[in-house]
């Protein structure tokens, strides 16, 4: 039996990390590629790459969502006259998002 690789790697204050290269080489990783965790009712997750046709997949299976509504719904269309644009902006505001922040204890 082949032994277990271990890789390891330290999460940020906003719980991020970089992907170990031993990992990514094993998974055929590249810069902007997607990860899908799987996570057992033991606690154990596992990690896969996302591909192109499972993403395609599921935007797939939006819109036939979205076609299926509509079409069960169609007096739910109506015109974008900017009134809902109007709304988002009086609940956001100024509210101005620093990425690079930690995370305060209420969002952890």
């Amino acid at each position: 039996m082949a032994d277990l690789a271990y890789e390891t790697s330290k999460l940020t204050d906003r719980y991020q990390t970089t992907v170990p290269s031993g990992v990514r080489k094993q998974l055929k990783l590249s810069k902007g590629d997607q990860i899908r965790y799987h996570i057992e009712p033991n606690g154990r997750v596992y990690i896969e790459p996302v591909n192109a046709d499972d993403a395609d997949a599921a935007l797939g299976a939006f819109l036939d969502f979205l076609e299926a509504d509509l079409k069960a719904h169609p007096e739910r269309i109506s015109v974008f006259d900017g009134a809902l644009l109007q709304r988002l902006e009086n609940v956001v505001g100024d509210v101005q998002v620093e990425l690079d922040e930690p995370l305060s204890p209420d969002d952890e």
